[in-house]
């Protein structure tokens, strides 16, 4: 008779935990987390403060409003409710790196060494890129849109904006200019799981670049400027997205499991 070949390892055999251990580890990845969050809330209460973080928020519409003109409050919690909740945000923004490596922390035991070499390098890079689009967004596109702004503001009127109105306007554009910048890696991702090959996502090139300035439209104000500055990085950003897709798909493939068996 024949001998039935040997069968590779399972690299997670034995790695199996009760369901109660888990939710035990995800309370204290949890807490962990927001434990992070509250030391950055309390190190940014402390220094710059609630109100001071707002000014540097409204840094880019204040340069461009007229001389004396400020944001006002229409509502009576105005000023302690939208200082309070940009501190907020700033302090989960400073804490993300902790609160993706306590996610990170909790799913990498399950996962096999090849999906690690690709769950990894995405969770950072979408974090930079991320960052990256909301500090391209705050240090440049908005003192050409609220310059743009204020060159239609007639003469006879003063711009007094609210500061919430103003709040919701500035995550509005973060968000569309954060997730702008994640193309790279849906690229990445939608390649390696083979819902498209590379060679299609090059194809897609010239269909995409109507796709971003339909979406640079829709999201930004209508304004030139940036709407080309949300375009045009959208278009490069996708040739990198394609680049990184061809290395990751080479780097991140599962082991053959025939040569693991001949090799055993």
């Amino acid at each position: 008779m024949s001998e039935t070949p040997p069968q590779p390892d399972d690299e997670l055999k034995g790695s199996e935990q009760p369901f109660v251990a888990h939710l035990i580890e995800l309370r204290d990845r949890l807490m962990w987390a927001v434990a992070a969050v509250a030391v950055a809330a309390a190190a940014l209460a402390i220094y710059p403060g609630p109100g001071n973080l707002y000014d540097i928020l409204a840094a880019p519409l204040v340069v461009h409003l007229p001389k004396g003109a400020t944001l006002i409050a229409t509502s009576v919690i105005s000023p302690f409710m939208v200082p309070l909740k940009i501190l907020l945000m700033a302090a989960f923004l400073i804490a993300l790196p902790v609160v993706l490596y306590q996610v990170w922390a909790f799913v990498a035991p399950g996962l096999y060494s090849h999906e690690k070499k690709l769950v990894m390098p995405l969770v950072v890079s979408s974090t930079l890129l991320f960052f990256i689009g909301v500090a391209f967004c705050y240090f440049f596109v908005f003192g050409q849109v609220f310059s743009f702004i204020q060159s239609f503001a007639p003469k006879s009127i003063t711009a007094a904006p609210d500061i919430e109105a103003y709040l919701s306007f500035v995550l509005s554009m973060f968000l569309a200019f954060g997730l702008a910048f994640e193309v790279p890696v849906a690229v990445v991702v939608l390649a390696r799981m083979g819902v498209v090959s590379v060679e299609k996502l090059k194809e897609f090139r010239g269909y995409f670049v109507v796709l971003a300035f339909v979406i640079a439209a829709v999201v930004t104000p209508p304004d030139v400027v940036s709407q080309l500055a949300l375009a045009i990085p959208m278009c490069l950003l996708y040739e990198l997205g394609i680049w990184a897709a061809q290395i990751f798909i080479k780097h991140t493939k599962a082991p053959d499991a025939d040569a693991s068996a001949d090799g055993s």
